[in-house]
């Protein structure tokens, strides 16, 4: 397992740590919590700048980096609705979106066909991440909650435009019979 692959998984890993740190009440605990989030969402460009630059990408990477991304940010949003910071309907329309996007992408794959993220996807992506950071330092009382709010309405909109990105797709994926083993 290559340096780029390390800080996925290290990425995977921060996420009951974050949670934890939202979830226990200390002195703090919230500027904590986003700290973490922050250092941990930045593996990700750190990862795929490693694993490009020199050209060990691994299947395991490709793998997990996806998952990793979205484990740690859904899980942030979630935990932001209890602290009070983002209304519940808009982290459930993101979650929606995620779900039925990675159903996507299942399906497609059991039938030999890889969607790759795009260039969208990745705005998403990271969308998201912003507006997770600013929601917990909105959580942490650095501003109020309505930057966070904002900021998390330009992520579910580019969320679902991305998704809709993907369902243009979805046809012609689904119309391929699954692959044979």
């Amino acid at each position: 397992m290559g340096l780029a692959d390390q800080l996925t998984v290290a990425r995977a890993i921060a996420v009951p740590i974050v949670v934890a740190l939202f979830a226990i009440s200390f002195h703090g605990h919230d500027y904590w919590a986003t700290g973490v989030f922050i250092a941990a969402m930045a593996t990700d460009w750190f990862d795929g700048r490693i694993a490009r630059r020199s050209g060990r990408t691994s299947s395991l990477g490709s793998l997990l980096d996806p998952v990793a991304d979205k484990l740690l940010v859904m899980a942030t949003l979630i935990v932001l609705i209890d602290q009070g910071v983002f209304p519940a309907w808009m982290v459930a329309a993101i979650v929606a979106r995620e779900l039925l996007i990675s159903g996507l992408r299942q399906a497609a794959v059991e039938r030999g066909v890889v969607i790759a993220a795009r260039d969208l996807g990745k705005l998403k992506t990271w969308a998201q991440a912003i507006a997770a950071g600013i929601g917990g330092l909105a959580a942490a009382g650095a501003w109020g909650t309505s930057a966070a709010w904002w900021a998390l309405l330009v992520a579910l909109a580019l969320t679902w435009i991305s998704g809709l990105d993907y369902a243009r797709s979805a046809p012609r994926v689904l119309r391929r019979p699954p692959a044979t083993p």
